[in-house]
């Protein structure tokens, strides 16, 4: 392969709901171009993107494909994404290296709520969208009920530059009002006759193209004087006004498509190396430090990886942007996060798995390359420069479940195996929980995860049960308690003895120092002689003060008496779950000038909170998820029925491009394998994001239930 310059690169992304035919559209693209000589089909498992074994069993995309075609004098690299939810990684991480979008939509159902999920992801990376509508040519396709799904989804900034003479079966052209010619197709390889729009289609045609001529003028002051003055525009003119309407994002072109049968392929490749922009006018990457690095041929050498993975015989594969400058064969370069060296050993164009040697890629370019040491996804690396690129941010995980190997030999193999995952999809988030006791193993749904315990089986053979995770509750007080408790052990020689009084209240941020108590109706003062306050790792604090006088109890035995107390904290007195939010005052106690020690100061202390904590109207938190779900209309009615048993506050809803969004706070203890639910409840149609909110208090009947487990727990024990 030539080395492609800088102004001869397009890179983009194809994205869309499950089914609406991208890998089908990546195979024409590569078929058009000449990469491949023979087209898959995903029913007959020979695509060039969906190759792994995984991906064939299910007949979908689960990984994000790099993949390249050569056309019209350019190199197009094109990334083939997952529709499903659950694999939104590999979307994410080929917005951040792409320019622009090809956004396909299946003709039979229109925008579904994979379309707008996806589109969302677009709007919020700002890259430009050309929409594909696909499928054209299956018996339930349906032209005007799209068209209308995207006007509803993207307003007036859809812009028709093709429409279909017969949507269905019969499908065989369309009608390209930016070329003004009707195209038909005589077999499914792509081939086709340019013919002059039928008379019965002339004024319709016009009207699409008058739309066409306007939308493309609004971009550009220039060309709406030109408008304005001769009332058309060239067709070149009109590819510079849609050309910056597109990059603005105020413009989303809209073309006819069976790529299954091959048809419209051509005319959307000619749009993208027209009209889409070069890595030099797209996108921009920008440093930690907040340097926008340009796309320059003449810079330094700088790359980022967006997509590391490991295969089998070849070892790790790191997929890059070359940001800007030169890179080639044997080049030394440092990894901007760990100031390691690594050697470009080999560079490669991508194809799936076909991988094309090449010796050098210029700035804007998508390659990747073997065995680098100690780089992996989200890194820079760099060649005589220190800079380190913003990372892909991800989302907050859906579906948590705890995880643990069936032979429990295979422990520390499955840890391993486990990291090396999140390494090649950082939505999976692997962590082993001191609290709860437990592996917990994170990712965008029930799906998502599944695929990763069949991979662990059948390439690994690592067989795992996935089971519910405990809840990481805490633990508080309502009320202000007093305890007092004397450890007290004599076996020979030196006893063990310390006494300690203490009195422990709510901890509100903010609130000022008390020195008087109310309990009982009885007044307590104190002499606050010392005060340490503690930021819980787990959230809370602790506020710990010293009101000892007279020296009933020497200064040197107040941090063993803390270390009780931090004990009973870290696994609090109802459920062993972390406690929060409370001040204690260490107010009285005695000593044996023998006797006492550390050790009997930390046990008194420990006892004693843990006997005020019982009488202070002790509570159990609960962690509470913003919740926000994107439903069709017609599935409202069960979605929110389905929440108010999951104990859920309806906290709003709202419309969005026609769907309905439902925002809620709802317990973690509830959420359990909502993704599947959810899924059933809308046959598939739904999808949500949960972000955690905050810790409330349980209600009563949940606490007593929480409380008797744990008591039968300890009983078990």
């Amino acid at each position: 392969m030539k080395t492609y310059t800088t102004n001869q690169i397009k890179n983009i992304v194809l994205l869309g709901s499950a089914g609406s035919g991208k890998t089908t559209l990546a195979e024409a693209m590569m078929f058009e171009g000449k990469v491949i000589d023979r087209r898959g089909s995903v029913d007959a498992k020979n695509t060039v993107s969906d190759y792994t074994e995984v991906e064939q069993l299910y007949k979908r995309s689960i990984y994000s494909t790099p993949l390249y075609t050569e056309y019209n004098g350019h190199k197009l690299n094109i990334i083939d994404t997952p529709g499903a939810d659950d694999f939104v990684n590999g979307v994410i991480s080929a917005m951040k290296v792409a320019d622009s979008c090809v956004l396909t939509v299946n003709a039979q159902s229109g925008v579904e709520i994979g379309t707008r999920t996806l589109s969302r992801w677009a709007e919020k990376n700002r890259k430009p969208v050309i929409v594909a509508v696909n499928q054209l040519d299956h018996e339930k396709a349906n032209w005007e009920t799209t068209v209308e799904s995207l006007k509803q989804s993207f307003g007036n900034h859809i812009v028709i530059i093709q429409y279909p003479l017969s949507a269905g079966s019969g499908f065989n052209g369309f009608v390209d009002v930016l070329k003004m010619k009707y195209y038909t197709f005589k077999d499914d390889n792509g081939s086709r006759v340019e013919n002059e729009i039928p008379a019965a289609e002339a004024g319709r045609a016009a009207e699409y193209h008058n739309s066409l001529v306007e939308s493309a003028a609004e971009h550009d002051e220039s060309l709406m004087e030109i408008f304005f003055d001769k009332g058309e525009l060239t067709e070149d003119e009109i590819l510079k006004g849609l050309s910056m309407g597109i990059k603005t994002r105020s413009a989303f072109p809209v073309f006819c498509l069976s790529a299954k049968k091959d048809i419209g392929t051509k005319r959307l490749m000619d749009f993208i190396t027209n009209v889409a922009p070069y890595p030099d006018n797209g996108n921009v990457f920008v440093t930690e430090t907040g340097i926008e690095v340009p796309c320059d041929v003449n810079g330094p050498a700088s790359v980022f990886v967006y997509k590391t993975s490991v295969e089998q015989h070849i070892g790790e594969v790191s997929y890059f942007r070359v940001v800007s400058g030169i890179i080639r064969e044997g080049m030394d370069m440092v990894n901007a996060s760990n100031d390691t060296k690594e050697r470009l050993s080999s560079l490669f164009a991508v194809a799936g798995k076909k991988r094309e040697k090449v010796t050098e890629m210029v700035a804007g370019d998508l390659g990747c390359t073997v065995k680098l040491k100690n780089t992996k996804t989200n890194q820079t690396l760099n060649a005589g420069i220190d800079w380190k690129f913003v990372p892909i941010i991800f989302p907050d995980p859906k579906f948590r479940t705890a995880v643990k190997a069936k032979n429990e030999n295979e422990d520390e193999k499955l840890s391993e195996l486990l990291h090396r995952a999140h390494q090649e999809d950082p939505t999976l988030i692997v962590e082993y929980s001191k609290e709860l006791k437990q592996t917990i193993l994170s990712g965008q749904g029930e799906h998502h995860v599944n695929i990763l315990k069949w991979e662990l089986l059948n390439n690994h053979k690592i067989d795992i049960d996935l089971f519910a995770p405990k809840i990481p509750y805490r633990e508080t007080i309502t009320k202000v308690a007093l305890a007092d408790y004397r450890h007290k052990k004599q076996s020979g020689g030196a006893g063990q003895f310390g006494e300690v009084h203490i009195v422990i209240e709510p901890h509100i941020e903010g609130a000022p120092d008390t020195a008087i108590l109310k309990l009982d109706g009885k007044e307590l003062k104190f002499s606050l002689r010392g005060k340490e306050e503690i930021s819980l790792d787990w959230g809370g604090k602790l506020v710990y003060y010293n009101s000892i006088v007279g020296g009933s109890i020497d200064a040197r035995f107040m941090p063993a008496i803390l270390k009780g107390v931090m004990e009973k904290m870290e696994e609090g007195p109802l459920t062993g779950s972390y406690a929060r939010d409370i001040r204690v005052i260490v107010y009285d106690g005695k000593m044996h000038p023998v006797d006492s020690n550390e050790l009997s100061f930390r046990l008194a202390g420990r006892n004693a909170f843990k006997e005020a904590f019982k009488k202070a109207g002790p509570k159990i938190m609960e962690p509470i998820y913003n919740v926000s779900i994107y439903v069709p209309s017609e599935y409202m009615g069960d979605v929110m029925s389905d929440m108010q048993n999951r104990r859920a506050i309806i906290e709003g809803m709202e419309s969005d491009s026609g769907f309905e969004v439902i925002k809620a706070r709802v317990p973690l203890a509830e959420m359990y394998k909502y993704s599947t639910s959810l899924s059933s409840l809308t046959s598939g149609s739904a999808t949500f994001t949960m972000k955690f909110a905050d810790y409330q208090q349980v209600p009563a009947d949940v606490q007593d239930k929480l409380l008797k487990a744990y008591e039968a727990e300890e009983k078990d024990e």
